[in-house]
């Protein structure tokens, strides 16, 4: 099943998350083991059974957007500009570049823009009907990331933002994917972003007990594939990367990353949250990710896992991986980076997926921290508490949402 379309390469990355906000400072901080949870600033979280969060720290908007334009969007908006602001500096794109009539953005979401939501029923609840913002419509949607970056940078193909739960970051990047090999663009910005730090929606996931509760230990409270695992943890922020048509990106003389090769999706159709039995759909995607990709099994030298810190999901992910790879299972270093960074729902498949890249790039396979007491049931290489060295030729970032959803991405190092 080889695909014969065009190669498609990443040729720039942004970030904004808790680790960091931008790629040096984020990645510096990933390889280091260092968590960026602690107990919540944002809102009073006193009464929640959940009292921390991976927050973002530090961020201005007005360093990428002047105030009127940083007004006029929710925080997970003000994400997706400065990390595709970020990813086209990196991609040395400049500004309204002659490319905008071939040059789109995607990037997915979960959540939609529930910062101004809960501001604006606020303002409801006090003031009435009559003093909620009208710019509150254009700014909670979930397309206004896309459209805010496309007004940004001044780009006039394609423009939506897909909302596929945990796996949306990684279906934006996998559908540019696609929309480049199939000759029907050449350059797309392409993400995720999420901003779900608000009293709603940190009540709404206690309540369904999919968060963790180790209140006297937010740092290390994300423990992936660990035994004492209790659920995960909120994190916000934003991924973006630039992908390029190959001869497009040769022809500019733009830095190449990483290339392509692989992308695909499969439905648990299942359970609302929990995944089907054995990991099937997931195993599923990968296995026709690797298909897409014209490439066995043999070849992926690192995996990017999605690692919730859940009981069930996190023993499920084993399983599909053994379920591909088999006895090689054991061999393949693996990372939960969200042990660090939280769990970014719509922005988690972007930011692994950019990781990802980093791991290729710079031969260093991020930690699992807090892996301390190791699940029997989780019995791979999920690289401990410490980065280590690796050569990395191939690696796969996997995505794995409420829904059902299962989302595979598939990097190789470039060559010409």
């Amino acid at each position: 099943m080889e695909s014969n379309g065009r190669r498609v390469v990443v040729t720039g990355l942004g970030v904004v998350c808790p680790l960091g906000l931008d790629i040096p400072s984020m990645w510096k901080a990933l390889v280091a083991g260092e968590s960026g949870v602690d107990y919540i600033t944002s809102f009073d979280a006193s009464a929640f059974d959940t009292r921390f969060a991976a927050e973002v720290k530090g961020f201005d908007p007005t360093a990428y957007v002047d105030r009127k334009q940083a007004r006029h969007m929710d925080k997970f908006s003000q994400f997706a500009v400065a990390a595709s602001l970020q990813a086209m500096e990196s991609a040395r794109l400049p500004m309204r570049n002659g490319y905008s009539e071939e040059m789109g953005v995607i990037v997915g979401n979960s959540v939609c823009g529930l910062v101004s939501v809960h501001e604006q029923y606020r303002v409801l609840a006090e003031s009435g009907p009559k003093r909620v913002s009208p710019t509150l419509a254009p700014t909670m949607t979930g397309d206004a990331p896309a459209v805010q970056t496309s007004l940004i940078l001044g780009t006039k193909g394609v423009n939506y933002s897909p909302s596929s739960a945990c796996s949306s970051g990684s279906d934006a990047i996998g559908q540019a994917y696609d929309m480049i090999r199939q000759g029907n663009t050449r350059i797309i910005a392409a993400g995720g972003t999420e901003a779900p730090i608000t009293p709603l929606v940190l009540a709404a996931f206690g309540n369904i007990r999919a968060l963790s509760t180790r209140n006297d230990d937010p740092k290390g409270a994300c423990r992936p594939f660990d035994a004492e695992r209790d659920g995960f943890v909120f994190g916000e922020g934003a991924a973006i990367m630039i992908l390029e048509d190959i001869d497009f990106a040769l022809n500019r003389g733009a830095p190449i990353l990483a290339e392509i090769i692989g992308y695909a999706n499969t439905s648990d159709s299942f359970h609302l949250t929990k995944p089907s039995p054995n990991g099937e759909g997931a195993t599923r995607a990968v296995h026709n990710a690797l298909k897409k990709a014209n490439i066995s099994a043999d070849e992926i030298g690192y995996i990017n896992a999605h690692g919730t810190a859940t009981r069930l999901n996190d023993i499920t992910e084993t399983k599909v991986i053994k379920n591909v790879f088999g006895s090689r299972a054991y061999k393949i270093p693996i990372s939960g980076v969200k042990s660090m960074l939280g769990h970014m729902l719509g922005a988690a498949g972007s930011i692994e997926a950019l990781i990802t890249v980093l791991a290729m790039k710079q031969g260093i396979v991020p930690p699992t921290i807090n892996l301390t007491h190791p699940d029997p049931e989780c019995d791979l290489d999920y690289t401990p508490n410490k980065a280590r060295q690796a050569n990395i030729k191939t690696a796969i970032s996997n995505s794995f949402g409420f829904g059902g959803h299962n989302s595979v991405l598939i990097f190789r190092e470039f060559q010409e």
